[in-house]
This record gives C-alpha cells, sequence and structure tokens, in this order.
C-alpha cells in the first residue's frame, strides 16, 4: 500500500471521528428533548463515547453483510433532531441501511415515510409522563448493576427514578455509607462507575450523577415507612433473596409508600416468572408481586421460544457452566447445598439448577420436554447454557444459524437474543453484554433432528437489563419501536 493510500485510510478515520464527536450531542438532544431513543441495531447510542459508536457501525457489517459508516448516519441523525420527534425508539442503523439499499435519494422524503408517526409528536412539557419511584431492597452485585443502569438511563423518558436503596447495619453510618459508595463506584468485574457519587452522612444519601437516593437502615420491611422519605407508589426491588413466595415479599407491600414487589430471583408458588419479551405482556394490573427469574433462564428461554417456533422441540437437556457466586464458599467450609462447601476458586462444581423446569413457567408449551444440571466454575461473571435438542424439523447448522442471527437482529427478540460467528471469543467478551443471551454461531451443531446450540450469558449485568426492562413495563414506560419491523 502506497503512503498516500495509507493516509487515506487515517484520513478517512478520523473524518470518521469527527462526525461521530459531532453526533453525540444530537443524540443527547433527542434523548433529553424528545424523548427519542437512538439505537444501532439494538444498541443504544445515548451516553456512548466516539470509540463506542464507531465500534457499533463496524458491527453492522458482521449481522448485515453491508458496510455502514458515520457518513451514513450522521445525515439521519441531524435531520431528526429538525423533525421535532415524539417519543420513541429508533434504530437509526436499520434506518440507514434501508435508505442505501433503496439507493439513497431524497432523505428527507424517506425519513417522513419511515417516521411518519412521531414526526412533529413533541409537546413541550407533555411527553414526560408520571415518575415512577423504585426502591433497591439489598444492595448486592445485582442492586449495584441495577443502580448503574437506571442511573444511566435516568433523564429523557425513562421515568423510573431511584429512590432509595435499603440495607442492614446500624453502626458507623458514614463509614457505612462510604463502603457502599466505593462498592458502586468501583468493580472489579465490570469496571469504574461512569460518573460521579458524593455522600451526605447526616442526611444518609447518596448523589449519583445527580441523583439524590436515599439510604434506609432496616432489618426487615415492617420497620419501614416509604412516605416518610417522601417516597410514593414505589416498585420494591427485593434483591436479597430472602423471601420467594408471596408470603415473604407480601411484607413489602404492607410499608406504607410501596404499591409492587419485583424479585430478582426465581419465585415460588403462584408468582408469576417472568421473562421479558416473552410472558411480560401477562403481567396484569393485579399482580403486586412478580419475579425476574433467573439469569440462566432469561438467557435460554427467548432461544428456546423461536427454535420452538420454527423447528418445534421435542426433547432436550440444558447443561449450564455457570460462573461462581457469592453463594458459595471462597474456600472449603460448611454449606447447606451439596458441593458447594467445597472451594469456588479451586473447583468445578457440580449442582442443581432449576432452570429447565422454570422455562415451563415462560413457555408452557415446553413444560416436561427439558432436564437439566448446571456446573458452577472458577470465573467470576459469564456463564454458558448448552442446549441439547431434538427438533421436530430436521435443519443443518447453517441453517439454524442463519435463522437465529435474523432472529438477533430484526425481530421481537432483538433485545433478549445477541448473535456472535467468531472462532477467538472467550467468556470475558462478553462482559458487560446487556442481551439475555448470545448464541455462539461457531459451536452450533446440527444434524437432522439434533441440535446443540451455545448460549453465553452475563449472568449479573445482562440479567439486569432484563430486570430493568421488566420494571419499565410494570411503571407502563413503553416505546414506540421505528422503523416498523417488516410484516
Amino acid at each position: 500500500m502506497s503512503q498516500q493510500a495509507l493516509e487515506n485510510v487515517f484520513q478517512e478515520w478520523q473524518n470518521n471521528e469527527a462526525l461521530a464527536e459531532q453526533m453525540i450531542p444530537l443524540v443527547g438532544q433527542l434523548y433529553r428533548q424528545n424523548n427519542v431513543v437512538a439505537t444501532m441495531f439494538g444498541r443504544s447510542l445515548i451516553k456512548r463515547s466516539v470509540i463506542r459508536i464507531l465500534k457499533d457501525h463496524r458491527f453492522v457489517r458482521k449481522i448485515e453483510g453491508t458496510e455502514l459508516s458515520v457518513e451514513d448516519t450522521y445525515p439521519i441523525v441531524k435531520a431528526m433532531s429538525e423533525m421535532n420527534l415524539g417519543p420513541a425508539h429508533v434504530d437509526v442503523g436499520k434506518l440507514a441501511v434501508s435508505f442505501k439499499r433503496q439507493g439513497g435519494g431524497d432523505l428527507d422524503a424517506f425519513l417522513r415515510h419511515e417516521l411518519g408517526e412521531i414526526i412533529d409528536g413533541f409537546q413541550p412539557g407533555g411527553n414526560k409522563g408520571e415518575p415512577q419511584d423504585v426502591v433497591l431492597y439489598g444492595f448486592g452485585r445485582i442492586g449495584r448493576l441495577l443502580a448503574r443502569v437506571m442511573v444511566e438511563k435516568a433523564g429523557g423518558g425513562n421515568l423510573l427514578r431511584l429512590r432509595a436503596i435499603v440495607v442492614r447495619g446500624r453502626g458507623d453510618v458514614a463509614k457505612d455509607l462510604e463502603k457502599r459508595a466505593s462498592l458502586l463506584r468501583r468493580d472489579s468485574v465490570h469496571g469504574p462507575f461512569d460518573g460521579t457519587i458524593a455522600v451526605d452522612a447526616d442526611a444518609r444519601t447518596l448523589t449519583i450523577n445527580g441523583n439524590v437516593v436515599q439510604v434506609i437502615y432496616a432489618d426487615s420491611p415492617s420497620e419501614i415507612d416509604y412516605t416518610t422519605y417522601d417516597i410514593h407508589n414505589a416498585v420494591i426491588v427485593d434483591n436479597t433473596g430472602i423471601w420467594r413466595d408471596e408470603a415473604g415479599l407480601g411484607q413489602h407491600l404492607e410499608c406504607k409508600g410501596a404499591a409492587k414487589a419485583l424479585l430478582t430471583a426465581p419465585g415460588k408458588g403462584d408468582i408469576k416468572n417472568i421473562v421479558f419479551g416473552i410472558n411480560h405482556e401477562t403481567i396484569g394490573d393485579n399482580d403486586r408481586i412478580v419475579s425476574a427469574a433467573s439469569c440462566t433462564t432469561n438467557a435460554i428461554v427467548p432461544v428456546l421460544k423461536v427454535l420452538n417456533d420454527e423447528y418445534g422441540v421435542a426433547t432436550g437437556h440444558v447443561e449450564t457452566v455457570h460462573s461462581y457466586t457469592n453463594d458459595q464458599n471462597l474456600i472449603d467450609n460448611y454449606h447447606k447445598g451439596d458441593r458447594r462447601g467445597r472451594s469456588a476458586a479451586l473447583n468445578m462444581v457440580l449442582t442443581e439448577t432449576g432452570a429447565a423446569k422454570a422455562v415451563a413457567k415462560a413457555l408452557p408449551e415446553l413444560e416436561g420436554k427439558l432436564t437439566g444440571n448446571a456446573i458452577r466454575v472458577p470465573t467470576p461473571n459469564v456463564s454458558m447454557a448448552i442446549l441439547n435438542l431434538t427438533l421436530d424439523k430436521g435443519t443443518d447448522a447453517d441453517a439454524l444459524n442463519d435463522y437465529l442471527r435474523r432472529m438477533s437482529i430484526d425481530s421481537a427478540y432483538q433485545k433478549q437474543i445477541d448473535f456472535v460467528d467468531s472462532a477467538e471469543v472467550v467468556s470475558s467478551d462478553f462482559v458487560g453484554n446487556r442481551h439475555a443471551g448470545i448464541v455462539d454461531a461457531k459451536a452450533t451443531i446440527a444434524n437432522g433432528n439434533h441440535a446443540v446450540v451455545y448460549v453465553w450469558y452475563d449472568n449479573e449485568f445482562g440479567y439486569s437489563c432484563q430486570v430493568i426492562r421488566i420494571l419499565q413495563h410494570m411503571s407502563n414506560v413503553q416505546f414506540l419501536k421505528l422503523p416498523r419491523q417488516a410484516s
């Protein structure tokens, strides 16, 4: 390659950087003023860096087979910022690909056709809706990640307001608050918090990127009156796992200021176990207690759903290779569970999982068709589910992968199913992935009616994103999604 060609490549990169820099404030303006969430094939562009935006553009080539440059998307974002748009999720990447495939032309006319439902839909002060108070009962691994996501999404039309966290302990409050702020600020797996956190020991609050969050010290729900903190009609997100049945979780509803409870673990009894994207529409106005099921159930149910829809699942076995969790021992010690007393950092630990049986709570059509087991392994985060299935309709690996790829980019399950086709990816590459599960195409095996599908998942962050989606649904935070999916 000549020196001039090298300089041209670098110049093109710099030009794209410059356009991405210009795009960032426009994306922010659309979000905060118009409640428009700009995405790139399902990946949010809100609060993203220049490099992240450029990487998301390159990602399009892997799933659509066509190059997409910021030169293609910037004019679209610029035009959108001048159209007085109403609230919606708008996939800028899909718009750009569609516009290129039609050969370009009149961009304004194209956008007016694709976005006609929301053009001139902005009403100053009229698109906000009523904020929903949220309380995190427990502030462990999932609780802190939920806080990160809610603070990140604060503003625009999200409406979820993190008002309080509830923790145990009544010792040195100032020291306790500093420790909890530090755990939120720094995470060995997910990295540093993107923002600022200020501690007010006298008021017992954490101010997180401008969001003032009350810290409430209590040993049980019966000690709390949320209205004391001007918290009303709140959804209480129980991250403790102490109570998993209606009687236990019902304690939250007896607190003044609490309206509903959401459990971040599998629920027992008649509590609905919800996998967002699959059965969230079954949540009724009278359902005051619901469960977000487990991380594994969230990872496998969407993939099983689309496979059953297309091929039919006759029988199957789910083997989960799961990162260790706080429930296990660092070194050998007593544990009430079989094998879990052995050192999590030194062993693969065979254990049980209820994920296979839990599938039927979200997909009744698969009841009795699946078995399951789990192996805990010495990694801190990201797990894998291996779906060993007998299908009603035969297929091969290429056809199966092509179908799953299409489901990941152009279906109602776009937020739940991700897709990767690389021979080099390993578990740490999926830390921070916001999907419920990620299909590993290179590992897929299919021969006639037998198929083995490998699904990665960030059992912490991906699951937390699913919990947030349920929270939004319970709070009636819903967006029109454009462009409309082709029928």
